[in-house]
């Protein structure tokens, strides 16, 4: 009988192997797209800090802030994602708090991508008036409104989960993931109601910036070339807010998958990870950091540590240039 038990159990622990296996690939396919995208957001953030004008800049202030909220986006996700991949318990309240930090961030991204555009509208649409409303005054106000925003519902699903939830199961531990904090259904239609308000309102926005820029590259032949870069740009922003807000819909996707095929939920969980997670954090240093010929000449120069001789003519100049976007 022994023997029997002993046959039964590796054989089920083969089993697992097995299925387990090909999973066993990815886990080392994300960790090196994370590194990787970490180290160009760090370095991009480095050299944000480096050079006064691009601290100056309303624009570039932004790009920074997508460049940290992306970074933290990433680890924090990546570390949700390998231990529900292992099945690694914590106690729910490390859990709430990472789950809503998280969420903030998810939030932040979009919001921050939609104030790019209408600082782009601003700088393309108003050019006199640009300087005045690029101040560093309004530019930390629409900072903290960025943030007030971000906190709103998340702060909302902490509060009420914590309220709701007894005392017993504040104690527990439970393997991390946001669907922890949804337990409620009215909770989770809540919160997908919000952000479905939020996605209509931002979408509205970018197409709005879009059509106007639009107009004011067809009525204005001497701001062509501005107003064509201002498009891009637009249309680069409306596709990585297209992706950032599709992540919002994935645990809806992924949950129901979890009752029907283990593995099939596993593949739907990485690849929306993949899609709607590193993605949008790939196009952040594609807009600004390597479209822009003044951010590109100063990246390259640490990127080399300062070998780059032939951009430091163009670096020490950068506060004279105008910065724009190809």
């Amino acid at each position: 009988m022994t023997m029997l038990n002993l046959t039964e159990s590796n054989n089920l622990t083969n089993t697992l192997l097995y299925h387990l296996k090909p999973l066993n690939e990815k886990p080392l396919l994300v960790q090196v797209l994370v590194g990787l995208l970490l180290y160009v957001n760090g370095l991009m953030i480095f050299t944000f800090l480096k050079k006064e004008a691009f601290l100056e800049e309303t624009r570039y202030i932004l790009f920074a802030q997508t460049l940290f909220v992306d970074s933290f986006t990433m680890l924090l996700t990546y570390l949700t994602l390998m231990g529900y991949f292992y099945q690694y318990p914590v106690h729910i309240i490390p859990c709430c708090i990472i789950c809503t930090v998280i969420s903030v961030f998810n939030f932040c991204t979009p919001v921050t991508l939609v104030t790019m555009c209408l600082e782009r509208y601003v700088a393309i649409c108003m050019p006199l008036r640009h300087s005045s409303i690029s101040t560093p005054k309004n530019t930390l106000i629409v900072l903290l409104v960025i943030w007030a925003v971000s906190f709103v519902l998340p702060l909302f699903v902490l509060i009420v989960f914590l309220v709701y939830d007894s005392s017993v199961g504040l104690q527990s531990y439970v393997v991390c993931s946001l669907e922890v904090m949804l337990q409620l259904n009215w909770l989770a239609d809540t919160m997908a109601a919000g952000q479905q308000i939020l996605f209509i309102i931002m979408f509205c926005t970018v197409v709005s910036a879009y059509i106007k820029i639009l107009t004011a590259a067809r009525s204005a032949t001497s701001e062509n070339k501005k107003s064509s870069k201002g498009l891009r740009t637009v249309i680069l922003h409306g596709i990585q807010l297209f992706l950032c807000m599709l992540q919002f819909i994935t645990p809806y996707i992924e949950m129901p998958l979890w009752k029907l095929d283990v593995m099939v939920f596993w593949n739907v969980r990485y690849a929306d990870y993949i899609l709607f997670v590193i993605s949008p954090c790939c196009l952040s240093p594609l807009i600004y950091g390597l479209r822009d010929k003044k951010f590109c000449n100063a990246l390259k120069h640490y990127a080399f540590c300062g070998f780059a001789v032939v951009n430091r003519h163009k670096i020490r100049n950068v506060k004279t240039i105008p910065l724009e976007v190809n």
